[in-house]
């Protein structure tokens, strides 16, 4: 399963890939403030985002907007006064593909515009129905993922009769409007921790081979989240093995990319994977 970016093409079917994630937000629950507190650290995000490519990463996401439980959205203009600068900045300085993780169409425009390759829509197309048209206009990628609610609401009680299932059916239906449009790859999220209880993300990431049928790579978003936390109680900050088991078990459970906060740590921990789940060697 080869996908054809820029400047390299990335095939799914040898190896597990990484994605770096990058927030320019003050309220990120992992990284907010580290990249924006009102004012962008451009110097900080440079240096970072050129290291994590060093450190392997395969893709990088830039997110302008927290999406955390309980979060509220921001206008348009903020969102992006905040993301493209850094898009502008990172386009000449990394080779890796640049996403841009938004909902909202008129970001997705601006971002394509200035040298992103990807949308990573958490909402799989269904927030906003012009998203899908913009990410087919400049041939770009796209991430789809599943959510139950909003960022608002989502962590208030979510209730499935069968969250594989209804997981499952959201996403092939996202992808059926991203086919429509004529977007050529790809690539299926299923939303760990957004609108989810602890079993349930358990469940997803224990059945993520499920996905896989859906014919599209599959992204594991599991850095850091919330879920671990309710296993060993532990501060975001302190929660990278559990990120890494996490991970891990994804792997052999047929994720293709990881979307992690900390690219070296979990860069190890997936070669070490994938040799013994491709033996490689």
């Amino acid at each position: 399963m080869k996908y054809k970016f820029k400047n390299f093409i990335y095939d799914f079917s040898v190896r597990t890939h990484l994605m770096a994630i990058l927030n320019v937000t003050p309220d990120s629950f992992s990284d907010g403030g580290k990249y924006y507190d009102g004012k962008l650290k451009l110097d900080k995000i440079l240096n970072d985002a050129v290291q994590c490519e060093k450190d392997g990463a395969d893709f990088i996401d830039i997110g302008g907007e927290s999406t955390r439980p309980g979060s509220e959205s921001i206008s348009i203009d903020e969102e992006l006064s905040r993301v493209i600068p850094v898009i502008e900045i990172l386009k000449n300085k990394i080779k890796i593909p640049i996403s841009i993780d938004t909902y909202k169409s008129e970001v997705a425009e601006e971002a394509l515009k200035t040298g992103a390759e990807i949308v990573n829509d958490i909402s799989g197309f269904k927030f906003d129905e012009k998203i899908s048209k913009i990410t087919a206009k400049y041939n770009a990628t796209c991430i789809l993922m599943h959510i139950k609610g909003t960022p608002r609401d989502m962590q208030k009680n979510p209730e499935y009769k069968n969250v594989l299932t209804e997981v499952y059916d959201y996403l092939s239906d996202s992808i059926d409007i991203a086919k429509k449009e004529g977007i050529q790859q790809i690539i299926t999220d299923p939303g760990i921790g957004f609108g989810k209880t602890l079993e349930q993300n358990l469940t997803l990431i224990k059945n993520i081979s499920l996905f896989r049928k859906l014919n599209c790579p599959v992204l594991l978003g599991a850095s850091n989240k919330s879920f671990i936390d309710k296993i060993t109680p532990t501060e975001v900050s302190e929660r990278l093995s559990g990120t890494i088991s996490a991970n891990v078990s994804g792997i052999f459970k047929g994720a293709n990319i990881l979307r992690v906060h900390n690219v070296k740590e979990n860069f190890r921990a997936m070669k070490i994977a994938d040799e013994i789940k491709f033996n490689t060697i």
